[in-house]
């Protein structure tokens, strides 16, 4: 399941009419996102789209790669830290290394409920897991977390008495200010038991501003709308969470493999920000 968008990407958990059902005409978020990684699983509307968007951001796609990187090392850190239930909300289409594949490597008996809001997202990701006895999928909305928390698929599969990691990858930044985002993840991280944790990612338009309203039209044809923030009005979101080093970074810098690091990266100030933050 990829987040986008979580966080992953994944970000249509928040579309607009999601319920309403399949249309290949309307460009989606999810199948964008899927577009920039090279994926097979668009239609021409969400090509158009993305092309558009690189037009203005053309190193998108080098940024979905690096959120895909940062989930795996996140998920390898969590099940080190012992934590053997993982709950990905804004999970996105199914990909490779997914959120519970990484996180059996490293933990064995792990679980795993995916939340998403789109109905090609949870066609895709029912049919490929259905045999997965350690994965659920849930339908659900960010903006209403007390309904995913309490749904019963989930309930029946996590123990929230216990220790969970939230993953919130590449979605946040497709919630307006209107839904609150702040208060939508405090409610998420107060729910948690302690030793849970929350990890998330979120673009920043620091390096690029000038680019943001462009973006932001073409997302307001798409199925989500897309919020360009800078970093300091990303950085609040963390808050009430102990962060784990190196704290709020671009993604490249969190706990990075060296030898895969890639170079275009140099000097990047604040384009994609992540971290993981300890619930208290």
């Amino acid at each position: 399941m990829d987040p986008g968008e979580s966080g992953t990407g994944g970000e249509p958990v928040v579309a607009s009419g999601a319920g309403a059902g399949f249309d290949p005409n309307v460009p989606n978020a999810a199948r964008m996102y899927d577009y920039f990684l090279g994926g097979k699983d668009n239609f021409p509307a969400d090509r158009a789209a993305a092309e558009q968007v690189l037009k203005h951001v053309p190193e998108i796609p080098l940024g979905i790669r690096e959120n895909r990187d940062f989930l795996v090392r996140a998920v390898r850190f969590l099940a080190g830290r012992g934590i053997r239930q993982f709950l990905d909300i804004g999970a996105g289409l199914p990909t490779q290394r997914n959120v519970h594949q990484v996180a059996a490597e490293h933990a064995p008996g792990a679980r795993t409920v995916y939340v998403d809001n789109d109905p090609q997202v949870l066609a895709h990701a029912r049919a490929l897991l259905q045999d997965s006895p350690e994965v659920r999928v849930v339908q659900g909305d960010l903006r209403r977390p007390e309904e995913i928390l309490a749904h019963p698929d989930l309930r029946d599969h996590l123990d929230l008495t216990r220790p969970v990691a939230v993953l919130l990858l590449a979605i946040v930044h497709f919630l307006p200010d209107s839904d609150e985002p702040r208060r939508v993840i405090g409610r998420i991280r107060d729910a948690l038991a302690p030793g849970s944790y929350l990890a998330m990612s979120h673009v920043a338009v620091d390096e690029r501003p000038e680019s943001a309203p462009d973006v932001e039209r073409v997302y307001q044809g798409a199925s989500a709308q897309f919020v360009a923030r800078r970093s300091s009005e990303i950085t609040p979101f963390f808050e009430g969470l102990d962060l784990v080093e190196p704290g709020i970074v671009n993604l490249h810098q969190w706990r990075p493999e060296h030898d895969a690091f890639d170079p275009r990266l140099l000097g990047v100030e604040s384009y994609f920000l992540c971290g993981v933050g300890a619930v208290r």
